[in-house]
């Protein structure tokens, strides 16, 4: 643990009884003493859960060929941003699979930001300096500068708008403002992880301590890793390592909707066209226990008793009152809705659905 970095909320984690293990190179919360539950109910049912996601890398664009620059580098369609949105991406690689996900804000004609995975942090950088050098823009990697905060839940708003200086109902999903947060800089962006309506917050350091007080005074939990693993894999939503990865394009991962192939060309293109037409190697889809057991990632996927699949994510939902997974299977099973896992050399039965598990609460 001496070895691995410290977030600006590393102290006040320890003050407050976080249990704090390895996560890509950093020492963070796993979970509070209330317990996973606790932190679950907080963000589900009865108020709003702050985490720390300080770790998560940030990346400045900008200059005269900022939006060319990341039309090429990017799956997405960046031209369809405008200022203050904030848009749900991908690196590629040549082969057409995942560097990273990635989230880009268009602050201006010319400047815009990434938030990137904390364990890519290296290689995405290196990724967007070696690619730059055909275009007049400036890569400045702000992730050891920049604090990152989420605070999710019904009452999210309510308990961020006494600390802000702009109305926060003005901000609509995925969209974003600069204002000031407990007296300091920041930008707030209606974003999360969750599936629950919130919002994410760029601050400095210094700044990072006084707003978790503030939010911590206004009522908001604490959480950790383990409850927003779970929260996200309710939602479906992807993470890199599991569910995307360099072994897969998004034909595989479900994520052609954040990859445009009429926009021109980007890196990756080619081998994603191609793929497409071709046909995924294997499908990603949802599954929900039928009896009991805890899906984990690593399980198998069975079909008739045969191997065809592996589980990505898996978790107890307490609003699906079940086990749910996400998993990835054989093309040639893609149409069988009954399936099963094997949960500790046992068979489970198991229902193909669809995505989300349980309602999301996000605001459109």
């Amino acid at each position: 643990m001496n070895n691995l970095r410290k977030t600006p909320l590393y102290e006040a984690h320890i003050a407050l009884g976080g249990k704090m293990v390895p996560f890509a190179g950093f020492s963070m919360p796993v979970q509070y003493p209330a317990g996973v539950l606790a932190e679950y109910q907080a963000v589900r049912e009865t108020g709003a859960g702050i985490f720390d996601i300080s770790h998560m890398g940030q990346v400045q664009i900008s200059g005269e060929k900022a939006l060319d620059f990341l039309q090429y580098v990017t799956s997405n369609d960046v031209t369809a941003l405008a200022n203050g949105q904030v848009q749900y991406s991908a690196l590629l690689n040549d082969a057409g699979t995942f560097i990273d996900d990635i989230t880009t804000y268009r602050i201006s004609g010319d400047e815009f930001y990434l938030c990137i995975n904390a364990a890519n942090r290296e290689k995405d950088v290196a990724h967007l300096l070696k690619l730059s050098t055909g275009f007049n823009v400036d890569v400045i990697d702000e992730s050891d500068d920049t604090a990152l905060l989420a605070i999710q839940g019904q009452t999210a708003q309510t308990m961020l708008q006494g600390l802000a200086d702009t109305d926060l109902e003005s901000v609509a999903y995925y969209r974003f403002a600069r204002c000031r947060l407990n007296g300091a800089p920041a930008m707030v962006s209606r974003t999360g992880y969750t599936g629950e309506d919130g919002f994410e917050i760029y601050l400095a350091n210094d700044a990072a301590d006084g707003l978790w007080q503030s939010l911590l005074q206004a009522g908001a939990t604490p959480c950790g890793l383990a409850v927003r693993d779970m929260l996200r894999t309710e939602m479906g939503y992807a993470l890199y390592g599991h569910e995307i990865s360099a072994d897969v394009t998004p034909v595989e991962a479900r994520l052609m909707w954040i990859t445009k192939l009429d926009k021109g060309e980007f890196v990756g293109k080619e081998a994603v066209a191609q793929r497409r037409q071709t046909g995924p190697e294997k499908i990603l889809i949802g599954l929900k226990l039928a009896g009991r057991g805890v899906p984990r990632e690593g399980y198998a996927v069975l079909a008739g008793g045969v191997e065809t699949g592996v589980i990505t994510s898996g978790a107890h939902s307490p609003l699906a009152g079940s086990g749910v997974a996400i998993a990835y299977i054989s093309p040639e099973h893609a149409e069988l809705n009954e399936l099963a896992m094997d949960i500790r050399g046992k068979p489970v039965a198991a229902e193909r659905v669809k995505f989300p598990f349980i309602r999301s609460n996000v605001r459109r």
